[in-house]
């Protein structure tokens, strides 16, 4: 069995994405028809191809729709573009079953039972609803009852890593807790039937999906948590914005993040760490391709330091607060194809609006022989009961 060792641990790791794909190319192509002969049509083309992304996901099928038939493309009628309740209704269907998805496929990875949870720490930013999406997770989870929910809610991209630590502080506390985190993020319910050069910027790389982890103390996790920093860079409110609109959440990007990050961050490191040299693992918030490129360059660091963090960002896009879990599934398997066998030490990054960096340190521990998981994934699926699906 598993013992207490005192360090706490991501255990297990799940994702989920929806089952509609959009790929970069087509989508690029059908809004240049849209916008056939305008300027429009020409930063579509450079803005998506600039992008880094390939394909994205999403929980909407009009999207996938050609440009005249598809409600989140400019028309001569704005009235018809979804308005914000409309989103809001699907959003509440489709990110519980995301969520739960990646919940379940967490739990099963870190062999927990759901009945073992103590702290459930669900994440999201581009949705609300009451009930929330905690009491959904504890019933169709089957959770305890008396479970400590705490919603993290409208962080932003960050907010992934926000709840490592979080998880991190609780188990300070409580060595025998068991933590769920849980984020699910449906972006592009947020895209916006107009032909602005920042609307196209928007929508060239967000997407959906949902991602979970399970952390514990006990013996055999993934990837040990050490101790994190958080800062909001001064001067920088107005770079990230996110409102209530009429027709969704109305987005601001500033186009100066990601030279405010690679001249702020790499600073505020060593400051930390003292040295960013003896670095061996780096997982980096992919919240755009000019993020990535603006601390490679700067740390500087490899191809092979940012691969992970550009795989996500090419074949999933950004996924806001869920993206960071993916990025440490992604760092998981190429650590486990190049058989590594000796821990490696490493940093988390994940940037919000503030603008906020979120850090954490973490140290990648190869799974060793003799040490197994209390509970057997195929037998998790009984603790459900037959209609928790």
């Amino acid at each position: 069995m598993n013992t207490i060792d005192g360090a706490a641990a991501i255990q297990g790791i799940g994702t989920a994405v929806p089952p509609y794909r959009l790929e970069q190319a087509e989508v690029a192509e059908r809004l240049s028809r849209a916008f056939a002969g305008t300027d429009t049509a020409r930063w579509a083309r450079r803005i998506f191809k600039q992008a880094g992304v390939d394909s994205r996901y999403t929980c909407e099928p009009n999207l996938l729709e050609e440009a005249e038939l598809c409600r989140y493309v400019a028309s001569g009628d704005r009235r018809e573009a979804p308005t914000t309740s409309e989103r809001m209704k699907l959003y509440e269907k489709e990110s519980v079953s995301l969520a739960v998805e990646a919940a379940k496929r967490a739990l099963a990875d870190a062999g927990t039972s759901p009945h073992e949870v103590t702290h459930l720490i669900p994440v999201s930013c581009t949705g609300m609803f009451l009930p929330g999406l905690d009491v959904a997770l504890a019933r169709r989870l089957q959770l305890n009852a008396g479970i400590t929910r705490i919603p993290l809610t409208f962080l932003g991209c960050a907010a992934g890593l926000s709840a490592i630590r979080l998880s991190k502080a609780l188990l300070d506390g409580d060595g025998g807790g068991v933590v769920l985190i849980v984020c699910v993020e449906l972006c592009t319910l947020h895209l916006k039937p107009t032909g602005s050069r920042e609307d196209l910027y928007a929508s060239a790389f967000f997407g959906d999906g949902a991602s979970a982890c399970v952390v514990s103390r006990k013996q055999g996790g993934w990837f040990e948590l050490g101790d994190g920093r958080t800062v909001i860079l001064p001067d920088t409110e107005e770079e990230i914005s996110w409102r209530l609109g009429s027709f969704g959440f109305d987005i601001h990007l500033s186009p100066h993040i990601p030279k405010r990050i690679g001249e702020s961050i790499p600073d505020y490191l060593r400051g930390w760490l003292g040295s960013v040299e003896d670095v061996r693992l780096w997982a980096i918030h992919p919240g755009g391709r000019g993020i990535v490129d603006a601390l490679e360059n700067a740390l500087p660091l490899t191809a092979e330091d940012t691969l992970a963090s550009r795989a996500v960002l090419r074949n999933y896009g950004n996924l806001s607060s869920a993206t960071l879990l993916f990025v440490l599934d992604q760092l998981r398997a190429l650590m486990k194809e190049r058989n590594e066998a000796e821990p490696q030490g490493g940093v988390a990054l994940a940037f919000g609006p503030g603008v906020s960096a979120e850090m954490l340190r973490i140290t990648y521990q190869p799974r060793k022989p003799g040490i197994r998981v209390e509970t057997a994934p195929e037998a998790l699926a009984g603790a459900y009961g037959r209609d928790a699906g």
